[in-house]
């Protein structure tokens, strides 16, 4: 193997770990935690790999602190033309959107392709 994809591998890894910790240390220390988010994207931007969307989710974008739902973030459900998900973080108002999909498209999707 390369070391280019060692060097992914670790840096998944990390990011795994750094947001396990941001997650424990929040209730304690939330700076402590949104440090733990810098350093989670940092690895992932110097290594190019994405991060995954199970913790991506979780990050807002505008001010890179992690969202806990009911601490510092509102997670409200729309139906207006489609069912959407929206996280407002409670720090900075920015406000992220995310469409809820049924699982029969996702379904007709994988067949497709």
């Amino acid at each position: 193997m390369s070391w280019k994809i060692i060097e992914k591998e670790i840096a998944k890894e990390r990011i795994e770990i750094l947001f396990d910790l941001a997650k424990k240390t929040f209730n304690s220390n939330p700076k402590l935690a949104n440090r733990y988010i810098q350093l989670m994207r940092k690895i992932a931007m110097k290594a190019r790999v994405k991060i995954p969307l199970k913790y991506k989710l979780f990050i807002c974008k505008k001010c890179n602190s992690l969202l806990i739902p009911g601490k510092n973030c509102r997670v409200r459900i729309k139906s207006e033309k489609g069912t959407k998900v929206t996280f407002t973080c409670l720090n900075c108002n920015s406000i992220k959107r995310y469409p809820v999909v049924k699982e029969k498209t996702i379904k007709n999707l994988i067949k497709l392709s």
